[in-house]
């Protein structure tokens, strides 16, 4: 089950990583472009604006993921006990045969 966590925390970390990547380079893009301190402040806030929004939608997209994947993993769980139960219980079907053949004199 770490396995999924680890894989989670290597997701996690790439987006956020992604993230402030393309926050520095837009607020250098902008910073560096040749027009006013005011047009400049509102591209920085625009960018962020955007950037804010689309983490938004990521973290949501991952949610209902997980979610997802916690759905399946119950319904795979609840279907391999379903599965082992049946098995146990033809076991036991089968060594109770076996001991009533056993138990029976033999003919000869």
């Amino acid at each position: 089950m770490s396995n999924g966590s680890d894989d989670r925390n290597v997701a996690l970390n790439f987006l956020a990583g992604l993230g402030v990547g393309a926050l520095v380079g837009a607020v250098a893009a902008l910073l560096l472009a040749p027009q006013s301190g005011k047009d400049t402040r509102e591209d920085i806030k625009s960018a962020a604006d955007d950037l804010r929004e689309k983490a938004d939608k990521v973290i949501s997209d991952i949610s209902v993921s997980s979610e997802e994947l916690v759905k399946k993993s119950k319904e795979i769980l609840e279907t391999t006990k379903s599965k082992v139960q049946q098995a146990i219980e033809t076991g036991k079907q089968t060594v109770s045969r076996k001991a009533g053949e056993e138990a029976e004199p033999a003919e000869g």
